[in-house]
Formats: structure tokens, sequence, C-alpha cells
């Protein structure tokens, strides 16, 4: 079964919170994370993993990053924002591959417009992210679409409130998570 069988099956999500995060458990098997994650490859050869920075100290991010599609989040001295060009290569992002568009499409179908863009973050062994808000996007009220390769991790979901209860689970490969900011 593939993962838009499964997807389209809504019993294999589980809420995490009220309405506004669903958990698909290991709805990528091994093939198509394998596929997926050769995809992505070959489009980080053509816009490079970067170190982006924290504003005002310069503090690298633990974590590696690039992106996707049309326009790409960096992070560097003078802020946090979407721009269309690399920030190392100044080469346009490449594009959004279709497995990810089709699998965007499934798991997010209260989405009312494709994605403009795909974060990619690397993490190391050492590399971490901390609690964050999505916030730099024009349209608050489209999902955001987490897929997960790779090693097991624990993930933090606070509400909309930096002072709201958070809940922590872990995500592991194949796993994929629906962020839609509705409590």
């Amino acid at each position: 079964m593939s993962f838009s069988d499964k997807a389209r099956n809504r019993d294999q999500a589980i809420e995490i919170r009220s309405g506004g995060a669903r958990l698909y458990p290991e709805l990528l098997s091994r093939a198509e994370q394998e596929n997926l994650r050769d995809v992505i490859r070959r489009q980080i050869e053509k816009a490079p993993l970067f170190n982006p920075v924290m504003p005002r100290t310069g503090k690298p991010f633990s974590v590696r990053m690039t992106n996707l599609g049309r326009t790409g989040w960096v992070s560097d001295k003078s802020g946090y924002r979407y721009q269309s060009l690399h920030p190392v290569t100044g080469q346009r992002w490449p594009d959004i591959p279709e497995v990810l568009l089709e699998l965007w499409a499934i798991v997010a179908p209260e989405a009312n417009q494709q994605p403009d863009a795909c974060l990619v973050n690397y993490y190391s062994d050492s590399a971490k992210m901390g609690l964050h808000r999505d916030e730099d996007e024009n349209d608050l009220t489209q999902p955001v679409v987490s897929v997960s390769l790779g090693d097991e991790a624990l993930f933090r979901l606070g509400g909309p409130d930096r002072k709201d209860k958070t809940e922590s689970f872990r995500l592991r490969s194949g796993d994929v998570l629906v962020l839609t900011g509705r409590d």
C-alpha cells in the first residue's frame, strides 16, 4: 500500500491537538522514504545545504538547511524572511519535487493552494531545533507539512501563546506531521 492509499484513509491520522495537528505515523514505506531521500539529494546538489545564523547575534544554527520551490526561508544577521534566491549560490531554488506536491495534496486537503516553499532541514547527531513559531508566512491559514526521514527525534508542539502547554512526542522515519494552526 502506497502513502497515497494510506493517507487517504483518515483513520491513519492521529490528532495531536484538537484540530491543530495530525500525525500520520509510518506513512511512507521504507522504499518511499529511500526514493524521497534520493530525490531530495538530487535537489540539494542544485541548492546546497547552508548554515543559517541567528538574527542580530550571528550565532549559527546547529541545523543545516536548504529550500525548494518559488521561495525559501532564510535567517541571517538581518532577520528571518523568505527570498527567491539561495543565500550562498545566488541561484533560484529548485522546484518542489512532484512526489512532495502529491503528498501535500493528500495529507493537507484543507489547503487552498500548492506550497510556495519547502524547507529541507538536515539534523546531524548534535543538531537541535528549539521551540519556535512559524509566523513568517504570508498566509498563516495554510498548513505546514513535515516529513521525517532518518533518525527518530523528539518533537515538541506548543500553542499559539508562548504560555500554552506543550506536548512532546517522537517522530520516526516515514512519519508525516500536518500542522494546521487551528486549536
